[in-house]
């Protein structure tokens, strides 16, 4: 009797238990982490739709066309490093506390680009800012992965799908709505794309705080500082090559050659030391894992690819077409409308029949067959035909998106659930570094040729392709009629070019999909080792 009284006692001080032995937990458990997430998820999609469709008018007001790239490049590189150091912190610390830093230091990053005068400032600033996205989406993704079994997740990625839904739609309106507004509040109106991210910030903070709750195992651990400042060397070097390579520099100029070799250098000792540190930044040992190597390649290949889709294509709609930035962003619409159809529906079928291969199989093909209707991109392509074809890409790209992901996390330890999902959020933001920085290069070096055809030097010789390139609309509005029609059919013809060059990427991408070797989903979310999260769901205080 004393005994079972004592026992009684000491139970009631015990911290309390997870309701679902074995790490399961029950929709309603499942549904308070999902909340706070999904303010966390618009966060970061929100900042990708709305960016993209007032960039081309920002460009031209800070006069600098010519840095277009770059300011996405910039978010996207720190974005990239990042990513792997919030998923080995989080494994560390704890996910809860890095996420919400990494929130912090987003929103800091957006008020500053909101403040930026010239093109440079943008690019600074958006560098903090991808500094601090690095860990939405990677620590988000980990999190789904540590609560719901991969069977399972399929039914939870709609109410994802529809934060994505309502990003893709709000977003590029918003965009061109800041965009289009002189002035709002005492503030450029375009501004207000950065500004709008703090009362998201702010909530989703708040959300967090109040439902999110992951204590971590405390535990000795080595912060890999060489890991790191060798990961990040190799990836500036090799993105600067992909944006000075034939514009800035001759591909055979010293600066090039030294800089190739320096990422390769860079890359090569990374490798070297992750294989010996004791506790690596990315292990190579998940390498050694042929679903986790396939997933790696196919998230570089289809970054390249989607990046090119979701930032030129409102370009294209501005510059071309002539559209302004809200009514571009409306005509942007089709793209997100496929992405989040296609993410919900094959979320749905992987859950109700176990099977994911085919997904990425079918949608690296139908984004190959969207970047080959894209190279046919001409003056005349009626809007109907161009939201057709934004469709059947977002469609694509939906269709494999959280493919990667699932499959990995669904075939490594739970302890490393959150360095492979950063990982591969990684690679995936490499390639679209790769893809914005390669066919933003690609763009300005087929217009310089295209427009040195247009106007050659008996005709119009005192237009000056650097001034369209720098101030783009401004300059062509000002053209005589037919040289006009000249320039616009150049740019035409870059888009063409562009899109042309991204059809090997995306049949790569098929090719390496049907090496993607399928294995059972468990139905289960395992028990944390002793280096992850012990995931516990709490319901929300209140009062």
């Amino acid at each position: 009797m004393m005994k079972r009284l004592a026992s009684k006692v000491a139970s009631s001080y015990a911290a309390p238990a997870p309701e679902n032995p074995g790490g399961e937990r029950s929709h309603g458990e499942i549904m308070v982490i999902i909340t706070a997430l999904m303010l966390v998820m618009l966060l970061a999609a929100l900042d990708q739709t709305i960016v993209s469709t007032a960039l081309p008018r920002i460009a031209v007001d800070l006069h600098g066309l010519n840095k277009y790239s770059w300011v996405a490049t910039s978010y996207l590189l720190t974005s990239a490093i990042a990513t792997p150091v919030y998923g080995k912190f989080g494994d560390m610390l704890g996910r809860k506390k890095i996420l919400q830093v990494a929130i912090l230091i987003f929103l800091a990053g957006s008020v500053l680009s909101g403040q930026s005068h010239t093109m440079n400032e943008l690019v600074a600033f958006r560098a903090l800012q991808g500094i601090g996205a690095g860990g939405l989406m990677s620590l988000v993704l980990a999190i789904i992965g540590d609560v719901v079994p991969p069977r399972q997740r399929g039914k939870y990625q709609g109410y994802f799908g529809a934060v994505w839904g309502l990003a893709s739609v709000a977003g590029p309106l918003l965009g061109g709505f800041f965009a289009d507004a002189p002035t709002l509040l005492g503030a450029a109106g375009w501004r207000w794309i950065f500004y709008v991210n703090l009362p998201i910030g702010l909530l989703a903070l708040a959300a967090i705080a109040v439902r999110l709750h992951l204590p971590a195992r405390k535990f000795e651990h080595k912060i890999d500082y060489p890991g790191i400042s060798l990961m990040s060397i190799s990836v500036v070097s090799l993105l600067l090559v992909s944006v000075w390579a034939g514009l800035t520099y001759a591909w055979g100029s010293p600066q090039i050659i030294g800089l190739i070799f320096l990422s390769v250098l860079a890359g090569a000792a990374f490798v070297f030391w992750e294989r010996r540190a004791s506790e690596p930044l990315i292990p190579m040992s998940l390498f050694k894992n042929d679903i986790f190597s396939v997933s790696v390649l196919l998230s570089i290949l289809t970054g390249i690819g989607m990046f090119a889709s979701i930032l030129y294509i409102p370009q294209y709609q501005q510059i071309v077409r002539g559209y302004t930035p809200t009514k571009s962003g409306l005509f942007t619409i089709p793209l997100m409308v496929g992405v989040l159809a296609a993410s919900i529906t094959s979320g749905r079928l992987i859950t109700k029949y176990g099977k994911y291969r085919k997904f990425p199989i079918f949608g690296t093909l139908m984004l190959a067959f969207g970047m080959w209707l894209f190279s046919h991109v001409s003056l005349t392509t009626s809007q109907w035909t161009l939201s057709l074809w934004m469709f059947i890409i977002g469609a694509g790209l939906g269709s494999f998106m959280q493919v990667t992901v699932l499959s990995v996390q669904n075939a490594v330890d739970p302890g490393l659930m959150g360095t492979a999902t950063s990982s591969v959020t990684f690679f995936r933001t490499i390639g679209s570094s790769l893809g914005g920085a390669v066919f933003g290069t690609v763009l300005l070096s087929r217009l310089n040729h295209h427009l040195a055809q247009a106007l050659p030097a008996g005709g119009a010789s005192h237009i000056s392709t650097s001034s369209i390139t720098t101030t783009g609309t401004a300059a062509i509005q000002h053209l005589p009629p037919p040289v006009q029609h000249d320039v616009l059919l150049a740019f035409a013809s870059s888009f063409h070019d562009m899109f042309l060059i991204g059809i090997p990427f995306a049949l790569a991408a098929f090719v390496s999909a049907l090496f993607l070797r399928e294995t059972p989903l468990r139905t289960h979310t395992d028990l944390p080792s002793e280096k992850s999260d012990d995931i516990v769901a709490h319901a929300p205080v209140s009062g």
